[in-house]
């Protein structure tokens, strides 16, 4: 007996599998109409693109708001403070050795010294012990390559603060308060008398690339009669030690 005899008597007759034929059909072409309406509109879509990527290029703001500076400015200019290419100063001199001991043995007679100093900020404060009062005050703030990507524009962040405080600043009376040159980038010297206390403080506050220092002298509210000369050489005697912490500075 065949198999499919043998097959038939258990299951029952069963057709042979055929195999399986899909009709194939081709896509379907569009019709004539649609076809050239979305070519006209994919080619004004690919045009408008095209103009709209040219027009952003031309008149992309630069990063004051403005136009493009490249665009406007020669290529070849030398770079602004804020430039990473102008040499910084990489580290602070000792906080009480900035300013010469001459013009602290002049400034505050038989001083006694208090300091303090980390990597980004020193302080020195040189007290008199006799009985005419006077103060003299060195503060330097360094703003880091280590610890910031834009030390000269931090510096100068913190200098612009300084500034609009001095217009502002509580428990002081403010006597002058003007812009100096001939120390540092960029200086200011500010003539005050403490509210409340007989005394008076001629202040430098300069910057130099990506450091700020602050020099301070005091002494006794002079009499009136000598108000402006012993505002001239206060601020003088600030204004010398000023120097020298710059020169200091520049040494680092």
């Amino acid at each position: 007996m065949t198999r499919w005899g043998s097959e038939e008597r258990d299951v029952g007759l069963q057709r042979p599998v055929e195999p399986f034929h899909r009709p194939y059909a081709g896509p379907e072409p569009p019709s004539p109409g649609r076809r050239p309406r979305r070519l006209v509109a994919l080619a004004v879509a690919a045009a408008a693109f095209a103009a709209a990527a040219v027009a952003v290029f031309l008149v992309a703001p630069g990063r004051g708001g403005g136009a493009d500076r490249a665009s406007v400015e020669p290529r070849h200019t030398a770079p602004r403070a804020s430039e990473p290419a102008q040499r910084i100063v990489t580290a602070l001199p000792p906080p009480c050795g900035t300013v010469s001991e001459g013009t602290v043995a002049k400034a505050v007679p038989k001083a006694t010294k208090r300091q303090s100093a980390n990597s980004t900020l020193i302080t020195c404060t040189y007290s008199s012990t006799g009985s005419a009062f006077r103060w003299l005050r060195v503060e330097a703030r360094l703003y880091a390559p280590a610890y910031t990507a834009t030390p000269v524009r931090d510096a100068e962040s913190y200098y612009d603060a300084q500034w609009a405080q001095a217009h502002d600043a509580p428990l002081v009376r403010t006597i002058a308060l003007e812009r100096a040159g001939g120390v540092g980038d960029e200086a200011y010297r500010w003539f005050k008398a403490d509210e409340g206390q007989p005394t008076v403080v001629g202040q430098v506050t300069a910057r130099v690339r990506n450091a700020v220092f602050t020099v301070s002298y005091s002494e006794q509210a002079p009499a009136r009669a000598r108000g402006a000369e012993r505002e001239r050489a206060i601020l003088a005697t600030a204004t010398a030690a000023a120097r020298e912490v710059l020169s200091a500075l520049n040494d680092f």
